[in-house]
């Protein structure tokens, strides 16, 4: 009984909007994280991770801190961006959160589905790198791609709608997917109610 309830809470699907950053891995890159994994090292210290582990931070920090003082919130931001910039420029390459771009998505607590201009096959391995918003939790999981199918075009270059369902994710996170769609579930009803009043 208790497995059911998990499984009808994974199944909760939403549409959302999040900042999405996403490559293929050879299996042999994924076995080896999974190796490690099952030996208790968390997936999460890969090389690279904690730049942009402190970069969705200092988001995170930055929206609490609009609600309670937005010009503040707003001055920081700009200097958090413009220190990014002059990293950029030393550093003189791009870093992990370059590549998280704004993107709509399918997430449930079994698999994500995503759209691309590179097309996949049916069971490649995928390394995720996710932030939902509005607060900017950090996901970081991979998934396998269960289906690709073209779903339009944009500029002349096919857009591809892949389907995928999670491979290695930590239940922590899992669960934090599983909370976020039911509150952006609340919040589209909630909006549904206030329009039907209106």
């Amino acid at each position: 009984m208790m497995a059911e309830g998990r499984n009808r809470r994974g199944a909760v699907r939403a549409t959302d909007r999040v900042l999405l950053a996403y490559k293929k891995v050879t299996p042999e890159k994924f076995a080896e994280i999974a190796e490690d994994y099952q030996q208790g090292i968390s997936i999460y210290t890969q090389e690279g991770l904690g730049e942009i582990q402190l970069y969705i931070g200092a988001h995170t920090a930055l929206e609490r801190l609009r609600n309670r003082d937005p010009d503040l919130a707003d001055f920081l931001k700009h200097l958090d961006n413009k220190l990014n910039i002059l990293l950029k420029r030393v550093k003189g390459e791009r870093s992990l959160f370059d590549a998280l771009k704004l993107q709509k998505v399918s997430i449930s607590g079994r698999g994500i589905a995503f759209f691309s201009f590179e097309q996949f096959t049916p069971g490649d391995l995928v390394e995720i790198h996710l932030a939902l918003l509005p607060s900017y939790t950090y996901l970081y999981f991979f998934a396998r791609v269960t289906q690709c199918e073209q779903d339009g075009e944009h500029q002349g270059r096919a857009i591809y709608r892949i389907g995928s369902e999670f491979a290695l994710v930590m239940e922590e996170d899992r669960e934090k997917m599983v909370q976020h769609n039911f509150k952006q579930q609340s919040l589209a009803l909630r909006s549904r109610r206030q329009a039907d009043d209106d």
